[in-house]
């Protein structure tokens, strides 16, 4: 299965600069995510991330993998934002960053549900570029009905 940003749209609330997730290749229900993250100096965040270095935030890999993470919650438990959800980021454990994120980097993006349980769901991440780890992390999420 495959979501291009449109459908991506449908299932993510965020919206720029804060939609940090470009397409989806690859997704299990219930199970599993692939997606990606296209890096552009563009970014308004390398203003000052560094204006002579720049590098993306590690908490906005953090985000996009939370992103990615949200995407396959609504998929697995057939729900989207419009129907009044959304997946919050609760908790993230064992983070640990291996390489910087640099303009130009196509940011791969996987999830693995660890278990879910009453709307609160653990995910194994990875964020990688060309293969390369470049941040793992346990992430928590919660889904809340909203008015």
């Amino acid at each position: 299965m495959v979501m291009d940003i449109n459908e991506i749209r449908e299932y993510l609330p965020h919206r720029y600069p804060f939609l940090l997730v470009d397409r989806v290749t690859q997704l299990a229900i219930g199970e599993s995510i692939v997606a990606y993250k296209n890096v552009s100096i563009n970014e308004p965040f390398f203003n000052g991330h560094f204006p002579h270095h720049p590098i993306m935030p590690g908490v906005l890999v953090i985000e996009a993998l939370a992103q990615v993470c949200g995407i396959l919650g609504f998929k697995t438990v057939n729900k989207l934002p419009a129907d009044g959800y959304v997946y919050y980021l609760v908790g993230s454990d064992k983070v640990r960053f291996k390489r910087p994120v640099l303009p130009g980097d196509q940011l791969t993006l996987e999830a693995d549900v660890i278990k879910g349980k009453r709307g609160i769901w653990k995910f194994a991440c990875r964020a990688k570029v060309d293969g390369e780890l470049a941040c793992e992390a346990e992430i928590i999420c919660a889904e809340r009905k909203v008015a």
